[in-house]
């Protein structure tokens, strides 16, 4: 009986002390996308490859879209209980520096390997690709070679695009137009309406309706062809080239000024940016790292032909302008 109640005491201790333990390791809250936290994506990933450098937890908390995590940052201001948002990118990046809910990350980020040079204090990059459109080559032979020739196919040749005010890749596009053909915009959405088949609230919809020859082709990235290419080994998936050239995606991470978990946040995004945490991006977000990782990057990516043109648009000018030009295009194709 007497060493009976011994062995409890001590398993009762030690289940103590094992939950005290479990308290004492500091838990890093991240806002993110729903595709970036779901199993298939890379969340699960860098949590178990960061948490035992960190001895700490990562939390996700998933909104329905990067706009979305936002929105919820902006709602919840200094009482959010988010120490990092990761999945916004350099559209909405303007509009998330001026909340002032941003703190400076202080990395040396030297290293990079992006479309453009990043001189950003409050965001850090962790992947990126162009927009662009994708098409079957079982179904279109000679795809449109830029926007006019797109509006010159004939009217039956459609295509899915998302709306701009809940899709990243909708807004994506309308920065694309408007810093290609400037004044020209609303003429070249115009043009686009009679071949819209849809403008779907979120990417996925659309390129369903794609995939299921719905359409000729769907708004995605020039990285898309490397998830068919890998995951369904069909290479028939491509993306469209435009002579105009491209608007790039690049998606960021920022630590919010409140969170009380400042060093741990700001040694995640050091760790996400370097070759160990870009090397879980590129099959489970489908985007290009942001480094150059040589031989670790599969070969499926490393042959996707790319834009010989990227274009560009100011953070500024983005701030300013962008509800505007999200007007034109909706009043353009309405």
């Amino acid at each position: 009986m007497v060493k009976s109640v011994s062995m409890a005491l001590a398993v009762l201790i030690g289940l103590s002390a094992v939950s005290a333990q479990a308290q004492d390791v500091p838990t890093l809250t991240i806002y993110t996308y729903d595709g970036f936290a779901a199993e298939w994506g890379p969340g699960p990933q860098l949590s178990a490859a960061f948490e035992p450098i960190c001895n700490c937890k990562l939390n996700w908390v998933a909104a329905d879209s990067s706009i979305g995590t936002l929105r919820r940052v902006q709602l919840e201001g200094a009482t959010t209980e988010a120490d990092l948002i990761v999945g916004l990118d350099t559209a909405i990046a303007g509009e998330a520096r001026a909340t002032g809910l941003f703190a400076d990350h202080g990395l040396t980020l030297d290293n990079l390997a992006l479309p453009e040079a990043w001189t950003d204090a409050q965001f850090v990059p962790f992947d990126y690709s162009h927009f662009a459109f994708m098409y079957d080559t079982d179904r279109t032979a000679t795809p449109p070679k830029s926007f006019e020739e797109l509006i010159a196919m004939p009217e039956d040749f459609k295509i899915v695009v998302q709306d701009p005010r809940s899709a990243t890749p909708g807004l994506g596009l309308v920065l694309w137009i408007k810093a290609a053909y400037g004044d020209r915009a609303s003429e070249i959405w115009a043009g686009l309406k009679p071949h819209i088949l849809t403008v779907t609230r979120e990417w996925s919809e659309s390129y369903s309706l794609f995939l299921d020859g719905e359409a000729d082709m769907a708004l995605s990235y020039t990285t898309s062809p490397a998830y068919h290419i890998i995951e369904d080994k069909d290479e028939t998936i491509k993306a469209a080239l435009f002579e105009e050239g491209h608007y790039p995606q690049i998606e960021v991470a920022g630590v919010l000024k409140s969170s009380d978990q400042q060093e741990l946040a700001k040694q995640f995004l050091a760790w996400f940016a370097s070759p160990e945490g870009q090397k879980i991006i590129p099959t489970t977000n489908w985007m290009f790292p942001v480094v150059d990782l040589g031989a670790d990057l599969n070969p499926a990516f490393a042959g996707l032909p790319q834009p010989e043109k990227t274009l560009q648009l100011s953070d500024e000018d983005i701030l300013a302008n962008s509800s505007a030009w999200i007007d034109e295009m909706l009043a353009a194709v309405q």
